[in-house]
């Protein structure tokens, strides 16, 4: 695996200058770009949050004063794109933002006005309905994982444990299915309907909070249940393109964390995931002119050339093989 190679394939197909202007980039969301996207109309807020926090996991494993740099503009153009503001209507979102921005700062960029711009819309968001826990979005009816648990990890290393606690607990005692171990998707507060949609990202948010606060068994019990049902042949499960072209690669960031973190025999399971994930997302990648191209699905190889409706056009599953790529990496530099 090249892992250099994948950080300049996708950001030179996908990073560019924000409405021309000097001293911007954000990624766009497609490749080809079409004419919105290179305007950056279509600039999908929270794929550009997991981008910023795949930049810093490039800089933590080769520190570059040009990536810093990059760095620095690509969160000053955050808020420009956003009409000068951090927020949007959903929480889950400001969380992702949140979270790569929590990253940020230990690299000497000052995030601080955007951090507790986000903290307190976050905080706005609990309610009682449903049990207890944050809306996806204002306005809205549904309270679900995707928005709880990058929340909880968010709340929980800014110091607020205690609300971090009682957004996991809601997600344990609401959304975990009790016989497969799994996280469902939310719940309609004002009929009590589950969404029992299974999406990988939902178990690694989860498996995420449950770590930040050492809730072991908890995160244990989601280890085995991904392994049992989201990883067929030890390879996570693809859920395409659009927002499913992150889905997995969330689910190996974690899991990347777990294989640190926990005790017992789950942490050579999780390393195991996100190592054998890693190691077929780089054999399926198609060898371009412009560097590797990822497939959504990591356990088959990726057109060339690529369709017109082809997923692997998306910025979210070209990030999502760099982002695993990245957990692998860090995994693999701990072995002596």
């Amino acid at each position: 695996m090249d892992v250099p190679a994948a950080e300049r394939a996708v950001t030179a197909r996908h990073l560019r200058r924000v409405w021309a202007l000097p001293a911007t980039v954000l990624g766009r969301s497609g490749w080809p770009a079409s004419a919105g996207q290179r305007a950056h109309w279509h600039w999908n807020y929270w794929w550009q949050a997991h981008l910023l926090d795949t930049l810093v996991d490039a800089q933590l494993r080769a520190p570059s004063p040009a990536r810093l740099a990059l760095i620095r503009v690509f969160v000053r153009s955050v808020r420009l794109r956003n009409f000068g503001r951090w927020t949007n209507d959903y929480y889950d979102d400001i969380a992702w933002l949140g979270l790569a921005l929590q990253r940020v700062s230990p690299l000497g960029i000052d995030v601080g006005p955007a951090l507790a711009a986000i903290d307190a819309q976050l905080l706005s968001g609990w309610t009682q309905a449903a049990g207890g826990g944050i809306w996806w979005r204002r306005g809205d009816d549904f309270k679900n994982a995707p928005a709880n648990g990058p929340a909880a990890i968010f709340h929980a290393r800014s110091g607020n444990l205690s609300r971090a606690r009682e957004m996991t607990s809601w997600m344990t005692s609401t959304l975990v299915d009790p016989a497969s171990g799994l996280v469902w998707d939310g719940i309609r507060a004002a009929t009590g309907e589950l969404v029992k949609h299974i999406y990988t990202y939902c178990q690694g948010v989860y498996l995420g909070a449950c770590l930040e606060l050492s809730e072991m068994d908890d995160a244990a019990r989601t280890v085995r249940a991904v392994a049992e049902h989201c990883a067929p042949g030890g390879v996570i499960r693809g859920q395409g393109g659009g927002d499913g072209g992150l889905f997995a690669a969330i689910l190996a960031r974690y899991l990347a964390l777990a294989a640190r973190a926990l005790p017992g025999p789950e942490a050579s399971v999780a390393r195991s995931l996100v190592l054998r994930s890693a190691s077929a997302c780089w054999s399926g990648a198609s060898e371009t002119p412009d560097g590797p191209l990822f497939s959504a699905f990591w356990d088959r190889p990726a057109p060339w050339p690529l369709p017109d409706d082809a997923p692997e056009r998306d910025m979210s599953v070209q990030v999502g093989g760099w982002m695993l790529l990245e957990a692998a990496a860090a995994l693999s530099a701990e072995v002596p």
